[in-house]
């Protein structure tokens, strides 16, 4: 990881390797905290957050649903995201962290009355999934992982908890040597990547499953609406893994992974074997958006 100079922490800047927790942290123990991703670009005009307050707002939801009270507002921590990425002078692009999480305390399952704190850490970090991925695309295994049901688990929160299903598909993904993990649900429909929304193309409409048991991404959330105003159809419906195998484009979404083409699925070559037409497209024009190039979408950009 590159480091910075400061990561704010409860109310404060400090030096990166001063923000530290006690051992017996409650959300290390327990798992209940919550916390976003984030992006900010060095567009001709500076570095710009892209979709700050939704990330944010989405970080309180976060926090609501796990019954956490965050002591900050939207607002304030919009501003210490601004603050941090000022004080830092970064020189490419970054990825933000904030997290909301139970410290030391208390001990046991009742985690009402252990601290709340807060922290968030930024760093300059380029494709999650390699440059080359972004150009050619990923092989991608689906995993014997089932997405998180909402029998057991709350999808709509970005809580640290759920995570550890993802790490066992990333693992598994890796070891077997792909690049990366698509998650079914409990009733074998597609559901996502171990951090990445998913979408195929078929005979030019896009598809991509529903939110029934993840989280409700801003990144697919952007290219939906990118997609729409270019012109192309747009499904969100349930996707069977054999439909994936014949799928005629396919690619991931999210705020690390931006848009990453996906060349092949358990063997199976998609396409042409490479980035398909439409999403080279929709990928380009949404780099034109987060660099500040589309007039358009330019207020979702706070420029620093």
């Amino acid at each position: 990881m590159n480091k910075a100079d400061t990561i704010w922490m409860n109310g404060k800047l400090m030096p990166w390797d001063e923000a530290k927790v006690h051992v017996l942290t409650h959300t290390l123990h327990y798992g209940n905290g919550v916390f976003e991703g984030t992006r900010a670009y060095k567009t001709d005009r500076g570095l710009a957050i892209f979709r700050l307050r939704d990330h944010t707002r989405r970080l309180l939801n976060s926090a609501k649903i796990t019954m956490i009270k965050c002591p900050y507002s939207l607002e304030e921590l919009e501003a210490v995201q601004i603050e941090l990425l000022r004080e830092n002078h970064f020189e490419g692009n970054v990825y933000i962290r904030p997290i909301i999480y139970l410290g030391y305390g208390v001990m046991g399952l009742y985690h009402v009355n252990a601290p709340v704190e807060v922290a968030v850490a930024a760093w300059e970090w380029g494709s999650y999934l390699g440059d080359e991925g972004l150009q050619n695309g990923i092989r991608v295994k689906i995993s014997s992982f089932a997405r998180n049901s909402v029998k057991s688990t709350m999808g709509k929160a970005k809580a640290v908890a759920n995570y550890l299903n993802s790490q066992m598909a990333k693992f598994e993904a890796l070891e077997a040597g792909y690049e990366e993990a698509l998650l079914l649900d409990d009733e074998g429909f597609v559901a996502e990547g171990s951090g990445e929304c998913f979408f195929i193309v078929r005979d030019k409409k896009i598809v991509t499953p529903p939110h029934d048991n993840s989280l409700e991404s801003i990144t697919q959330a952007t290219v939906i609406e990118l997609a729409e105003k270019l012109g192309y159809e747009v499904e969100f419906r349930r996707i069977t893994r054999d439909e994936v195998y014949i799928a005629d484009e396919a690619f991931f979404t999210g705020t690390a992974a931006e848009v990453t083409p996906v060349r092949e699925v358990d063997g199976r070559i998609i396409g042409e074997g490479k980035r398909g037409p439409i999403t080279e497209h929709l990928q380009r024009e949404y780099f034109d958006v987060v660099y500040g190039r589309n007039k358009d979408f330019e207020h979702y950009l706070t420029y620093i």
